[in-house]
């Protein structure tokens, strides 16, 4: 295990913000990993999971405790199961499985982070979450002092939920199973409409893998979704805010707001979200409240490319970031009567 004192955290994160911890452990096997959150719990210290750091927005004032950087490798492909390492890097197993003619997660191409952090967010794109291939998730339970497996039910996994992310200080991920498909070289049935549409087929229908895997890094990196370090769009968390789940009763007064506000006839982005319940665009919603790409004129901005993502155009703060994001919410919030939530962990700090 490296050990780090005063360690700086920025650089460690996608958006490259954020102070530094004043201890920071980096682990590179389950053993390791298990001993170090061990001695934190142990002791009493702060601990702070760090995996690809795509999803973390840190305080300027950084971490007072030990920062857990896992930098686990491993993946292991048996017919259709994959294992991987929590510290395995998520893009690069994303291509490992298309170029093993399996199907299942193609469409997640090009997501930054870290294969642990994917059953956390339950992340999702394109059509896809990897709640719908994760068989298992070995973790580490910190309060029962044991190495678990959780399978998929027990991971309560909703939209960009978990039972992970529900109690965050409990258990830490140690590896993650998932259970793909064989379809002869082809693609899972595309089922967003936009990815559809670049394809050139109907919703429903399946593609070469390689295909739907270069189209999905097409059309993310045409929204600053890809990392690129010259490119300040790419200087984010991806989506800042997650999109809004309305009961019947709130999406019918949204409903009357944004005709109000935009005129008769106007319609919202609508998904269905089980029964009772509607989906929306956070997006749709920003940009309607007036907040359009590139918006903003001080080191933190929204991107020039995608209005879900706020951006550092390299000299930015923490603080400056979440004086854009509050801004944005309260902007939001008065148009359409909806509050945003943040996608992202925030560390030291809140909206």
């Amino acid at each position: 295990m490296q050990v780090l004192h005063d360690a700086p955290l920025a650089p460690l994160t996608t958006f490259r913000l954020g102070g530094p911890a004043t201890r920071l452990v980096t682990a590179e096997t389950d053993a390791e990993v298990i001993d170090a959150v061990r001695e934190a719990d142990d002791s009493g210290t702060p601990l702070l999971i760090v995996g690809g750091g795509s999803n973390l927005v840190i305080g300027d004032k950084g971490f007072d405790g030990t920062a857990l950087r896992i930098a686990t490798r491993g993946a292991e492909l048996r017919g259709t199961t994959l294992e991987l390492a929590a510290g395995e890097v998520w893009t690069d197993a994303v291509a490992r499985t298309v170029e093993a003619g399996l199907a299942g997660i193609e469409c997640l191409a090009g997501i930054p982070g870290s294969a642990g952090a994917t059953p956390i967010q339950n992340v999702g794109a394109y059509g896809q979450e990897v709640s719908s291939t994760i068989t298992e998730v070995i973790a580490y339970d910190r309060r029962a002092g044991e190495t678990v497996t959780l399978t998929n039910e027990e991971c309560g996994f909703s939209y960009r939920h978990s039972r992970f992310k529900a109690d965050p200080a409990r258990y830490v991920v140690l590896r993650v199973r998932f259970g793909l498909e064989d379809a002869g070289g082809l693609s899972a049935p595309v089922k967003y409409a936009e990815a559809a549409r670049a394809l050139g087929v109907a919703p429903g229908d399946r593609v070469p893998l390689a295909d739907a895997r270069e189209t999905v890094l097409k059309l993310r990196a045409g929204k600053g979704m890809v990392l690129d370090p010259e490119d300040h769009d790419t200087w984010s968390a991806g989506s800042f805010f997650t999109n809004p789940i309305l009961t019947d009763e709130q999406f019918a007064a949204f409903h009357a707001c944004a005709c109000e506000r935009l005129g008769e006839g106007v319609e919202p982005p609508a998904y269905p979200a089980g029964e009772g319940r509607t989906k929306t665009s956070a997006a749709w919603l920003i940009d309607k409240a007036g907040f359009t790409k590139g918006y903003g004129t001080g080191p933190a901005r929204i991107s020039t490319k995608h209005t879900l993502a706020l951006t550092n155009r390299g000299a930015a703060t923490t603080e400056d970031l979440l004086a854009l994001a509050r801004e944005v919410v309260a902007g939001v919030r008065e148009a359409f009567g909806i509050t945003l939530v943040n996608e992202p962990v925030t560390v030291g700090v809140s909206l």
